[in-house]
This record gives structure tokens, sequence and C-alpha cells, in this order.
């Protein structure tokens, strides 16, 4: 009730619906009105491309930052239509680009979790202040503009194109509601090679060509994956071990859906052991990597019984499992459950049991066809010290 009596009732309400809601409450959809919100854009258009990846429907990706403050984003994508994709019955670009389809959030191994929002494409469109959506296939191709968020004029379509094929979003964030509509390379090139090690096989490339000195340019493409990003991690800290990296990649039914694990001791006493789920970093933890960690105690305890050792030393193991470890644990499931709104924290029950008996698994197998180094990593963690 006011102070003047006259109260609040429904004929006060204002209702916002689609592009007019998002453009009203920018920080609802993107998080912020500077340059984490201007990232969020350009995740979601790059999540839309990483899923035609994932789908096996193109290889590349190509992220470019123009002068004017847009961004560019294309794949060589065989098909991607306009309208109701007629082998999938799934959404086109239309309906991505104008409308948040019934199934939007991520939903499937086949669905990358790029950013915490993850609100595709309409936002993207709305939240702009022009967008192109060009889509190339069999010679020709087809152009649709938009201005924040609404179709300018009839789509124009081309014939006898030599583009090849494929799929391009070129947006420019809308100055009036962004503090700020320049991307900070750095901070996109290092999630851009996070997505490369996730995903193996995708070539991701970001290209700037705002520098006055000339145009600068970084590409990701890594043929092992996780065994990869594990690798990268342990150099990074200046002390690489130079050993194998111990790595898998497993389907099972039970969680639906597959895991690739890669993990490594050696180089400084230092653990780092990271986290995803369908390429999103669960930086809180969760399940997979629960039944990560008890896996690798399973695995090690049940050597140092193997070798005779006293019982002590295996329950000191469970303490000092982490010790110089490095490792990546990423699961792609069909139905991810996250505890919390940004995703932070993987909650599927089964993931801990399937996780963990393939690490103990795998491991385990390990140690037996490598007696000599399985020694010499047991014995660096029952005494707590990375001298090897």
């Amino acid at each position: 009730m006011a102070e003047d009596g006259t109260g609040y009732d429904v004929a006060r309400i204002e209702v916002l619906d689609g592009r007019e809601a998002i453009r009203k409450r920018p920080g609802m959809f993107v998080g912020s009105i500077g340059e984490r919100g201007l990232h969020q854009l350009v995740f979601d258009a790059v999540g839309r491309a990483v899923d035609q990846f994932l789908a096996g429907r193109c290889g590349s990706v190509d992220v470019t930052l123009m002068v004017d403050g847009g961004v560019r984003v294309a794949d060589d994508g065989l098909r991607d239509p306009f309208g109701i994709d007629e082998d999938t019955g799934a959404p086109g670009l239309e309906a991505l680009l104008t409308g948040f389809p019934a199934d939007h959030w991520p939903n499937g191994r086949r669905s990358v979790t790029i950013s915490h929002f993850n609100v595709g494409l309409f936002v993207v469109n709305a939240l702009s202040s022009r967008l192109t959506a060009e889509v190339r296939c069999e010679g020709g191709y087809r152009v649709r503009e938009y201005a924040c968020g609404a179709e300018v004029g009839p789509t124009t379509a081309v014939v006898k194109s030599t583009a090849g094929n494929g799929t391009t979003i070129a947006f420019w964030p809308d100055t009036g509601i962004f503090e700020t509509t320049q991307c900070s390379f750095a901070g996109l090139a290092a999630r851009f090679r996070q997505l490369a090690f996730l995903n193996r096989g995708l070539r991701i490339s970001l290209t700037d060509e705002r520098p006055a000195g000339g145009t600068r340019a970084v590409s990701f493409r890594y043929p092992d994956g996780v065994r990869d990003f594990v690798a990268a991690l342990d150099a990074e800290t200046g002390t690489p071990f130079g050993r194998d990296v111990i790595g898998f990649e497993r389907e099972d039914p039970r969680m639906a859906g597959t895991m690739e694990v890669a993990l490594a001791w050696g180089g400084s006493d230092e653990e780092r052991t990271l986290g995803f789920a369908n390429s999103g970093a669960t930086v809180e933890g969760g399940t997979h990597l629960d039944g990560f960690r008890d896996g690798v105690t399973a695995a090690v305890a049940a050597y140092v019984r193997g070798q005779g050792l006293p019982a002590a030393d295996a329950d000191l193991c469970a303490h000092r499992i982490g010790t110089g470890l490095r490792a990546v644990v990423s699961v792609k499931l069909d139905r991810p459950e996250f505890l919390g709104s940004t995703r932070g924290l993987l909650g599927n029950a089964d993931v801990r049991m399937c996780v963990g008996e393939a690490v103990r698994e795998h491991l385990g197998a390990w140690f037996e066809e490598r007696p000599e180094q399985a020694t010499e990593i047991v014995d660096r963690i029952v005494r707590g010290t990375h001298e090897l």
C-alpha cells in the first residue's frame, strides 16, 4: 500500500515479452552490460556453431572481431536452414533468432554449455543494433538482416555462389545498452582454447582486425583432446613431468553419457584437477569429480595392497592422492543436472559411480602394465613429495 493510499494492483503491473523484455532488462539474460555481458553474446553465438560440430555437421568455427565493433562467427556446416530442419525437426535459424524454442535450454550431450546463461541467438539478436545471418549451401546463399531483434526487409536469396557451405552470424552489440563494445581478445581466446581441448578435433580460430598495427590471430585444434589439456596444465607450472599422460574415453548408458578423463603426476606438488560438464566448467565440483577421486584412490590403494605395503600406507594414499596430480574430467550427458542456476555444480547421482568405476579399472590396468612407473607414483604419494 502506497503512502497516498492508492495501493498497487494488477493494473500497475508492466508486462514485458520477447525482445522488449530482453532489451529492458539485459542483465537478466547476459548478467552484465559490461565486458562480461558482451562476451556472453559472443559465447552464445559460438555455442550454436560448436553444437553443429558436435552433431557432426561442421569441422571449424572462425570468430572475427571487426574494426567497427562487430563480431562475426562463421562455420563450415553442410546444412543449417532458416526454417525447420526437414531431417531432424529441429528449429532453424529463424526460430533461434526470433524467439526461445521450447527446447532452447542446454539439453543433451550435443548441446555445449559455453557460458553461465546459454540463452541463445534470440538474446544475441535482441541486444544487437544490427545482426545478419547468412546460410551458404549447394551453390547459393540466403541472407536475413535484423535490427534490435526485429527483421528488416525480406530474405535475400543469391544463387551460384562460390563461397562454399556454412553459416555466418555477424552482429553489432547495441551501444545504447552496453557500456563497452570492445571484446577482450585474450579473454575470448582463453575460452576458445578450452573449448578446443574439450571437443577433440574441433578447430576454432579468433581473429582481431582492430589493432592499428595489423591483424592478430590464434587458432586452436587438439587431436588428443583432454590429454593435450593435461599436458598443457603441467607445462604452465614451468616444471613439466615429461612422462605419459594417462587417459581414456568411455560411454556408459547408466549415466546416459560419455566421459573423457586424463591425468598425470609430476612436475610439482600442486594439485590441479578441472571438471567440465557438456564443455562447461563446473567450478564448484560435482559428482564427476567425486567419482574421479573415488576411482583414483581405489586404484592406488589396491596397488599398495598388491605390493604388500603396510595398510597405513594405503590410508596415507587417500589423503595424499592429489600430490602433484594434474587431471581433467569431462562428461557429456543427455540430461545434465546442475545444483544452482550458474551450472557450476554437477548433481547427477549415477555419474559418481560410473566415473569412479571407470577410473579405478583404467588406472589399475595402467599400473599393472607399467609397474616401474606405478611404484614411483605410489611411493611419491605415500611420502608426500614430488621427488621421483
